[in-house]
């Protein structure tokens, strides 16, 4: 599996990953709240927002073929007190290339560049019914953190938080 970053100009790449955004809602959601949660207009600006020179990062993960089979999405936030912290906002991979490693794969990449910015803690939000998602993440010392409802959908959602440095 060979993980890598898009760029602004890989247009193909992110419609493919905006679709795929669109399938975690669909499959985490269901079709009627996911499906129409939003435009994949929306969804394709999303994407292009994390490529416009933020501390942010899109990663795909590539079969041998060349495929996209898997993706994540990265970034930097601030907390309220101003404390920065690494945000997993989605990670989907096809259903043929699941449990192969790549969703581990690109969760370890994630981990990586947040410590390499000195990142204390990393986190990621997911509905409280994602049980695939909070496995994988429990199995990577991630713990419940926090819970609150989707203000869209009123779905039970949970932060997985880990911390990366000493306190």
């Amino acid at each position: 599996m060979r993980l890598r970053a898009i760029t602004l100009d890989e247009t193909a790449a992110i419609d493919l990953v905006a679709q795929r955004m669109r399938a975690t809602l669909v499959e985490v959601e269901g079709e009627q709240a996911g499906g129409g949660m939003y435009s994949m207009d929306w969804l394709r600006d999303r994407v292009r927002w994390h490529l416009d020179g933020r501390a942010a990062a899109v990663v795909v993960a590539q079969d041998p073929a060349g495929a996209i089979v898997g993706h994540t999405i990265y970034r930097i936030e601030t907390s309220a007190d101003g404390t920065p912290f690494g945000l997993v906002s989605t990670t989907y991979v096809v259903p043929e290339a699941r449990r192969l490693g790549v969703a581990q794969q690109l969760l370890e990449h994630a981990e990586s560049w947040f410590r390499a910015r000195g990142l204390p803690q990393c986190c990621t939000w997911t509905s409280s019914t994602n049980a695939p998602l909070i496995a994988l993440y429990t199995r990577n010392g991630f713990a419940l953190a926090e819970r609150a409802s989707n203000e869209l959908t009123r779905t039970p959602m949970v932060r997985l938080a880990k911390q990366l440095t000493a306190r």
